[in-house]
C-alpha cells in the first residue's frame, strides 16, 4: 500500500511538471530578407505591450517592434544616423520609450548625441548633443570616445571620455544626466598612473551618482598577476578622485570583478587567486567595500573544496585544475545583501592544439591595456574571454562552454552554498550558440542553453533555487525544429518573459518564451 502511495505521489508530481512545462509558450518572429548572420542586433526591452530590438545591415539602423506573439509591428529606419560617420550606439530603455545615445566622428571631432524614441521606434522630438571632443592626436581608430553607464535605477546616466595623453596622469571628463538627459553636473578629475601596466575594470555608476571602478596593475604580460590594487571614486560633491589601496596580502589574483549593491551602499570586488605565477585556480577571493564610508568591511578567502572540484572537472578533468577554465560572468545582488556569484568554463582549440587562460593567442586580460575601457563589459553578452583585445581570425577555431558554477554568499559574506550545473557545448568558428541565458523568475534563477541531442541542438532550461538545489527541467515542448538559439545574447523583459535571438536558413529572428 505504501509502495502504491509513493507511485501514485511520483505520478502526480510528474504530470504537474510536465503540465507547468506545457504552459510556456514560444513564439517566432518572421525571418526577413536584410537580417543575415552579418547584422548586429539587441533587443532593447519591452515597452506597454509590444517588445523592441536593434538591427544594423551595413548602413542601414532600423527599429523593429513586434506584438505578443512575436508578429513584426513595424520596422523604422533611424534615419538620425549618419552611417558614414557612425561609431557607436547605447540603449537605455525604459516603461513607454528608450534613449539611442549615439557617436559618430566629422572630421577630427566626435559628437555624441541623444534621441529619444517611443515604443513604436518613433523619434520623440529631434536628437540633442550631449557633447564633443577634439581628437588631436588621439586614438581616431577606437570605436567609440564615450563610455555610456547608467544606475541601477535608471535615474542617474554618465558619459566619462578619457584624456590618456599623458600617461602619468589621466584626464577623465565625466558629464552626469538625469533620467530626462538634463545636464545634472560635468566635472573633470585626474588620475595618477603610476606605472603603464595600470588597468581599469568596468565603470559603475550608484543610485547616488557615485563612479566607481578598481585600479590596478598586471604584472609581466597581459595574462600575469594582478597587484597594486585600489579601489576608485567619484563623489558627487567631490572635485577629485577618492583613491583607496586594497591589501591583498601575499595572494596572487586573477581578473577582477566589481560590483555595487545600492541598497546597502555597498560594492563587492572578487577575484580567482592562486599560489603561485601561472599556477592552478585555488579558490575565490571576495572583498566588500563601504562605498559610503570609503573603506572595507572584510575581505574572505574561499578555498575550493575536493567536492567541488570533483563536480566541476568533468568526466576528464583533475580535480587540481578544474577550475583554471573558469571566468566569472555575473554577479547579482540580491535583496537581503548577499549576492550570487556566476562562473562558467570557457576554452578553445585551434588545429588541434587546446589552449587555456595562460597560452591562448586569442586571450588575455579584457584590460590589457588602459585603453581598452572600451572593450564590452563583461556583464555584456558579447563579452568571452577570446573576444578581448581585437577581433582575430576563428577558422579552424573550436569553442567550448562546459560546466557553470553558482557560489551564493550571505549579507555578512559568509559562503552559504555552491553547486555545479553541468552541461557541455561547442561550436566551430562561432560562439554565438555557446554559453547561457539568464531568466530569474522569483523563485528560481533559470538557466538556458543549447544541448546536442541526436545530433540536433535542443534548448535547455536548468534553474537553481534558494536553497542551491538544480532542477534538471523537461525539454521545453513546442520548439520549433529549424531554429539555432543564440541564448547567451537574449534579455529578460518582464517578470517572466524572455527574448532570445535565433538562427533560422541563416537569417535573423527572434523568439519570445513566456514562463
Amino acid at each position: 500500500m505504501k509502495n502504491r502511495l509513493l507511485y501514485l505521489v511520483g505520478c502526480l508530481l510528474l504530470t504537474i511538471s510536465t503540465i507547468a512545462q506545457d504552459n510556456f509558450r514560444v513564439y517566432y518572429s518572421e525571418p526577413e530578407r536584410d537580417d543575415s548572420k552579418r547584422t548586429n542586433f539587441e533587443v532593447i526591452g519591452k515597452m506597454g505591450p509590444n517588445f523592441v530590438t536593434y538591427k544594423n545591415n551595413r548602413t542601414v539602423h532600423s527599429i523593429c517592434v513586434y506584438d505578443n506573439e512575436m508578429k513584426l509591428v513595424t520596422r523604422s529606419q533611424m534615419e538620425f544616423i549618419d552611417e558614414n560617420r557612425f561609431m557607436n550606439v547605447d540603449f537605455i530603455a525604459f516603461p513607454d520609450y528608450f534613449y539611442a545615445i549615439y557617436q559618430y566622428q566629422r572630421k577630427n571631432v566626435v559628437y555624441c548625441n541623444v534621441a529619444k524614441l517611443d515604443g513604436m521606434g518613433k523619434v520623440i522630438g529631434k536628437p540633442v548633443e550631449l557633447d564633443s571632443t577634439h581628437l588631436n592626436g588621439l586614438n581616431s581608430s577606437a570605436d567609440k570616445v564615450y563610455t555610456v553607464i547608467y544606475s541601477d535605477d535608471k535615474q542617474r546616466i554618465m558619459l566619462v571620455k578619457i584624456n590618456s595623453q599623458n600617461p602619468r596622469s589621466y584626464v577623465f571628463t565625466m558629464l552626469l544626466f538625469d533620467n530626462n538627459m538634463q545636464l545634472v553636473d560635468k566635472s573633470r578629475a585626474s588620475l595618477a598612473m603610476e606605472e603603464r601596466s595600470n588597468n581599469f575594470t568596468d565603470f559603475y555608476l550608484s543610485n547616488n551618482s557615485e563612479l566607481i571602478f578598481a585600479k590596478f596593475v598586471r604584472s609581466g604580460n597581459s595574462t600575469e598577476s594582478v597587484t597594486n590594487v585600489n579601489l576608485v571614486m567619484k563623489y558627487p560633491d567631490s572635485l577629485d578622485f577618492t583613491v583607496r589601496p586594497v591589501d591583498i596580502g601575499t595572494k596572487i589574483l586573477d581578473e577582477l570583478r566589481l560590483k555595487i549593491d545600492n541598497s546597502k551602499r555597498r560594492a563587492a570586488l572578487t577575484s580567482f587567486y592562486y599560489k603561485q605565477k601561472r599556477g592552478s585556480v585555488e579558490g575565490l577571493y571576495a572583498l566588500t567595500w563601504d562605498m559610503a564610508k570609503g573603506e572595507k568591511i572584510r575581505d574572505i578567502t574561499y578555498f575550493f573544496n575536493d567536492d567541488l572540484r570533483a563536480a566541476a572537472k568533468g568526466e576528464d578533468g583533475s580535480k587540481k585544475t578544474a577550475f583554471d577554465d573558469f571566468y566569472i560572468k555575473n554577479i547579482i545582488v540580491r535583496k537581503d545583501g548577499g549576492y550570487l556569484l556566476l562562473a562558467e568554463s570557457l576554452y578553445s582549440s585551434s588545429s588541434g592544439n587546446s589552449y587555456n587562460r595562460w597560452n591562448n593567442p586569442y586571450w588575455g586580460s579584457p584590460w590589457s591595456s588602459p585603453m581598452d575601457y572600451y572593450s564590452y563589459p563583461y556583464y555584456s553578452p558579447y563579452y568571452m574571454p577570446w573576444n578581448r583585445g581585437g577581433f582575430p581570425d576563428y577558422s579552424n577555431t573550436r569553442f567550448f562552454a562546459d560546466n557553470i558554477m553558482v557560489l551564493s554568499f550571505s549579507n555578512d559574506g559568509t559562503m552559504e552554498w555552491s553547486n555545479i550545473i553541468p552541461k557541455e557545448q561547442f561550436d566551430d568558428q562561432s560562439d554565438n550558440s555557446i554559453s547561457y541565458g539568464l531568466i530569474n523568475t522569483g523563485g528560481e534563477l533559470h538557466f538556458l542553453f543549447n544541448q546536442m541531442d541526436k545530433k540536433v541542438q535542443i534548448l535547455t532550461d536548468q534553474s537553481i533555487g534558494p536553497d542551491g538545489k538544480v532542477s534538471r527541467h523537461p525539454t521545453i515542448k513546442n520548439l520549433d525544429r529549424g531554429y539555432e538559439f543564440m541564448p547567451r545574447f537574449s534579455k529578460q523583459v518582464s517578470s517572466k518573459q524572455i527574448i532570445i535571438p535565433c538562427w533560422y536558413k541563416n537569417y535573423l529572428c527572434f523568439a519570445k518564451i513566456d514562463f
